[in-house]
């Protein structure tokens, strides 16, 4: 039992080592990357490419289950989207409240006769709707038979895109004016450098011929926000506000967390493991090359962006996928613990079939950063670290039972380990503020920093039980549904008297 002591001692101080050391690499490189999107894009002004005839078509695609409740202002906010070409594709996935009524109702739809040419394997489509009011010329409705997913629902969307590119969110979300404007850039600054480095168009055809090892832009995100205490008028964000609640207000701490210094120390060494469900933008023809979503999935997001990456891999294609850092998504959060639970519980669900269904490519050199940085990332610092720590604290308890703690050290070690959290979380919310400044005043900055002290005591030890609870759902194949998020609704605008 000795050697066993001393094994799992070492093999916790080098795993705690090494995520230390993880998360310090990535703050420096999410500081390095945030400072370099401020100097190449403190200049550009969005508006030109409004103008401008080489800016892409974009289908918004944005499934809805059971979303009544917000519906109407959120199909309203994504048609005010400001961009030179685009649709809006909202998918009734078989939805057995009022949703699709409303719809009806509201935006005047008809049912028409669609070429909707299947790509991409879905539940099937039962009708589709276009307005008859030219206002909402942009705007596509699609029902179809439940398939028990978003990513179901999202491969439909994507069989009824007509342009190139797609932005997937979520109907309950709230995109700034601007998302496509901003997200729409990496994949234009990609093709331009792609175009000066391969010369002038042919002067047979008129188009520019790409060499072979040219980098292609596949897939770009933005942070996103909780909305559940901003005001919010007409689908649009008036008032940013850090959520009163406690759940979602830890929940926005996390989130600037995992965006501004996570994903953005990934992007600058194209690393990024995911790019959410809720705002994403991908290149369409990879995308179905690639498959698709796997209706089947929990964690659509991650699994469709690891079969685009190993997709391009396989045919020897280079690839990029772009983070940026300024909040183009509100979303709002689940409100309450039975809900919260539901979603981390899918998630933990989804983790583990990620790392199950791609496991070819883990630790294979023939994968590059997939197979040797990103896929190892998840596996080590995301799937098995509740396993660790909760195996962790068992392990603390036959110590203290068995009197073999040294409590001098441990004591040192655990306040080490809490600081230090409390540190890296308190510098993403400190860089988010002063590079962005979403919050009016101080007082919101700090008090949604102060969280950082509480984390470690009640919202972490959440996370690791749900992530674990989802590990057992997927052991035991455990039916677990996509489940309704029970929507409070956005608040509107305050008056003047209020």
């Amino acid at each position: 039992m000795e050697w066993f002591k001393d094994f799992y001692e070492g093999f916790i101080f080098v795993f705690g080592c090494v995520m230390l050391l993880m998360y310090a690499l990535l703050a420096l490189l999410s500081l390095r990357g945030i400072l370099r999107f401020q100097r190449s894009h403190s200049y550009v002004d969005y508006t030109k490419m409004l103008d401008s005839p080489l800016a892409p078509g974009i289908s918004v695609i944005a499934p809805a289950f059971n979303e009544g409740v917000t519906i109407i202002a959120n199909v309203r906010s994504l048609l005010t989207l400001v961009y030179p070409k685009y649709e809006v594709i909202i998918i009734n996935d078989g939805s057995t409240d009022d949703t699709l009524d409303k719809l009806i109702r509201e935006f005047e739809l008809q049912e028409v006769d669609f070429a909707y040419n299947e790509r991409i394997k879905s539940q099937p489509v039962k009708r589709v709707f276009k307005s008859v009011n030219n206002v909402y010329d942009k705007l596509l409705v699609i029902d179809k038979v439940n398939g028990k997913s978003k990513a179901d629902a999202s491969n439909a969307g994507i069989n009824a895109a007509a342009y190139d590119y797609f932005l997937c969110t979520d109907v309950d979300s709230i995109l700034e004016k601007d998302t496509l404007l901003r997200l729409i850039k990496p994949f234009m600054d990609e093709e331009h450098q792609r175009v000066k480095a391969v010369g002038e168009p042919c002067p047979e055809c008129g188009y520019v011929h790409f060499e072979e090892d040219s980098v292609r832009v596949i897939a770009t995100g933005a942070t996103l926000r909780l909305a559940n205490s901003c005001e919010v008028d007409e689908g649009v964000i008036t008032r940013v506000r850090p959520p009163r609640q406690w759940l979602p207000r830890f929940q926005e701490m996390e989130y600037i967390r995992a965006y501004v210094l996570g994903k953005m120390g990934w992007s600058l060494i194209n690393c990024v493991p995911n790019v959410s469900g809720g705002l994403g933008l991908f290149d369409k023809e990879v995308a179905i090359k690639a498959g698709g979503y796997d209706s089947q999935s929990f964690a659509e997001d991650m699994d469709i962006v690891t079969r685009m990456c190993t997709y391009m891999i396989d045919n020897k294609l280079k690839y990029a996928i772009r983070y940026i850092p300024t909040s183009q998504c509100w979303t709002e959060g689940p409100p309450n613990l039975k809900v919260f639970g539901r979603q981390r519980t899918r998630w933990g669900r989804g983790l583990a079939e990620i790392i199950t269904m791609h496991r070819k490519v883990l630790f294979h050199p023939r994968y590059k950063q997939l197979g040797m940085v990103v896929l190892p990332y998840n596996f080590f610092f995301e799937f098995l670290a509740p396993i660790i720590e909760f195996t962790g604290i068992l392990f603390y308890i036959y110590l203290i039972v068995t009197s073999q703690i040294n409590w001098h050290y441990a004591l040192i070690l655990l306040l080490f380990v809490y600081l230090y959290s409390v540190m890296i979380t308190t510098l993403a919310v400190w860089w988010d503020h002063m590079t962005f400044h979403y919050y009016k005043t101080w007082r919101e900055v700090i008090g949604l920093a102060l969280m950082a002290f509480l984390e470690p005591l009640f919202y972490h030890p959440l996370i690791v039980f749900f992530a674990l609870k989802g590990y057992y759902y997927f052991l035991t194949g455990k039916k677990h549904s996509w489940g309704n998020m029970q929507r409070q609704g956005f608040g509107k605008k305050k008056t003047a008297n209020a």
